[in-house]
């Protein structure tokens, strides 16, 4: 490198050179020099020489994989100015031995091993290690911890499931009591209508509700907000689908409890024509759905003792085994149109839901042909929950998923629809879905794992007419920081999730919203203990 100066100073011109040696040779175009240009050249080779320092004391301290202070830009200038080696091999040992998988079989038994940081500095201190013997304690502590945090997230995950999928005390109180008191008074047995009000169950110039639940509680506290929100509730017609088990219980609650001048209608699956006329094919494909599962997954503890799995994986598999996705409470909505012949149009809501303004404008919203009123999931400010596509409920590596969808088609939710039968009656939506469904248990369950909103968008694809998100608000059972002045502004909120707000789980924040419903001076409520705070 060639370095000219003018005589006066005012120029200096740098020319590629040969190395340090042509670097500090400088060529100055004058016949004489001045003791000034002499002092300014001293002062400009000194500041150089203290840069050089600078880098080399920088690079000394600094990490390999640091680019955040003036060594960095030393490793990249060295090697062309200076000549200077970057290899160090005690990052290359460290990197070396870190980077050996170590089986978790060799840890156990083991004392020596730092169980806290605080440990492991003490060790380091008191001992003489060089690099490598440094990196394998510290990948023996890390490794120990990361199994420890693995083993209490899957113990967390077991738990929860546990207490999602059981039965609260409370709740079994409730139906027994009901049950009993069903057997044994008249008043809990009458007739739900009444029989004047019977013409209204088939009168499409009424609001018309589906509920299908096997939770009394949870079915008592829609009744009530969705009828105290109504503005005019004597035109709001509530059709309640349970099972048999939970059908005397759910006679006895709303035959106790009349919710005048609104209309109720209680009715088991055995007391509707088409379901007792045959073979259904919502039941056939959960019976072989169960046998495929507990083929597959082994229960619980065969699912929790996988040592491979993620723990996010675990989760996933112990949700399979949930009680509602084996339920026909839960499949039954893809024969809304055989369930109820005579009317056109219906909105269907979950059990875990609570609505909190007059849905009768529901009704007026244009459905352009579709058949299911639904909000999009893909969209929203809280990127957590609205944040699901179609990559998020199907199996993309299946070829025949990836050669008929598109992952980043956006989600709907379930929760609160509007459905047009008419629409639905001109249409292959339930064929294709238990289609789907039979091409999920042949593949051993590879399309999907869980739920049945994946074969739903599958069926509804094509046949979705997008509403707006205040109607539904999603993942008050799952989602924490879900803002409570959100929630209470939005018109209908739905728990979804885990912490169902009649669990212990429940995020005590949220659960006010549902539990205000609920009548705490009821003889049935303080019976069974049942909280409302």
């Amino acid at each position: 490198m060639r370095l000219l100066i003018s005589p006066s100073l005012r120029h200096v011109t740098v020319l590629p050179g040969n190395g340090v040696r042509e670097f500090i040779k400088v060529k100055v175009r004058a016949r004489r020099v001045s003791y000034r240009m002499l002092f300014y050249s001293l002062l400009f080779f000194t500041f150089i020489l203290r840069f050089v320092f600078l880098l080399s004391t920088a690079d000394t301290i600094d990490a390999e994989t640091k680019c955040s202070t003036l060594g960095c830009l030393g490793k990249r200038l060295g090697p062309r100015i200076l000549r200077r080696r970057l290899d160090s091999a005690v990052p290359e040992v460290i990197y070396q031995v870190l980077e050996q998988p170590l089986d978790n079989d060799e840890l156990k038994g083991r004392d020596d091993i730092p169980q806290t940081l605080e440990e492991f500095m003490d060790e380091v201190k008191n001992n003489i290690f060089d690099a490598k013997a440094f990196a394998l304690k510290l990948r023996e502590m890390v490794t120990l911890l990361e199994q420890r945090t693995r083993n209490a997230k899957i113990q967390e995950y077991l738990y929860r499931h546990v207490a999602s999928s059981s039965i609260p005390k409370q709740l079994l109180c409730l139906a027994l009591r009901l049950a009993h008191e069903h057997s044994t008074n008249a008043a809990a047995r009458r007739q739900l209508p009444l029989p004047e009000l019977v013409p209204a169950l088939v009168d499409n110039s009424y609001f018309h509700f589906v509920l299908a639940s096997d939770n009394v509680l949870a079915a008592s506290v829609v009744a009530n907000s969705l009828f105290q929100n109504a503005l005019r509730p004597e035109k709001f017609v509530l059709h309640i689908i349970t099972d048999r088990k939970t059908y005397s219980p759910m006679q006895a609650w709303f035959s106790l409890h009349p919710l005048s001048p609104a209309i109720i209608e209680v009715k088991a699956l055995h007391h509707f024509d088409w379901f007792a006329k045959g073979k259904v094919p919502v039941l056939e494909a959960m019976e072989k759905d169960l046998r495929v599962r507990s083929r597959f997954r082994g229960g619980s503890s065969a699912i929790v003792e996988s040592s491979t799995d993620k723990p996010h994986i675990i989760a996933a598999k112990l949700q399979t085994l949930g009680p509602k996705y084996n339920s026909v409470m839960n499949h039954i909505r893809i024969h809304l149109p055989e369930l109820f012949p005579s009317l056109n149009e219906v909105v269907f809501l979950d059990d875990d839901i609570v609505v909190q303004t007059d849905l009768s404008p529901l009704w007026d919203i244009d459905m352009n042909g579709k058949v299911n009123g639904a909000v999009e999931t893909c969209r929203g400010q809280d990127k957590f929950v609205m944040s699901k596509r179609l990559k998020n409920y199907l199996n993309f590596s299946h070829p025949l998923i990836a050669k008929n969808f598109n992952p980043k088609e956006c989600a709907w939710a379930y929760g609160m629809n509007i459905f047009d039968l008419e629409a639905w009656r001109k249409t292959n939506i339930s064929i294709t879905y238990h289609h789907w469904v039979e091409e999920n248990l042949k593949s051993g369950l590879s399309l999907w794992q869980l739920g049945t909103l994946p074969p739903g968008l599958i069926a509804f694809h094509g046949h979705v007419h997008v509403i707006d998100p205040f109607w539904h608000m999603l993942g008050l059972g799952y989602q924490e920081n879900t803002s409570l002045a959100d929630a209470e502004t939005a018109g209908v909120i739905h728990f979804n999730g885990r912490a169902k707000p009649w669990l212990d789980i429940a995020f005590p924040q949220l659960r006010p919203l549902w539990a205000k419903y609920i009548n705490s001076s009821d003889k049935f409520i303080t019976g069974c203990h049942i909280s409302t705070s």
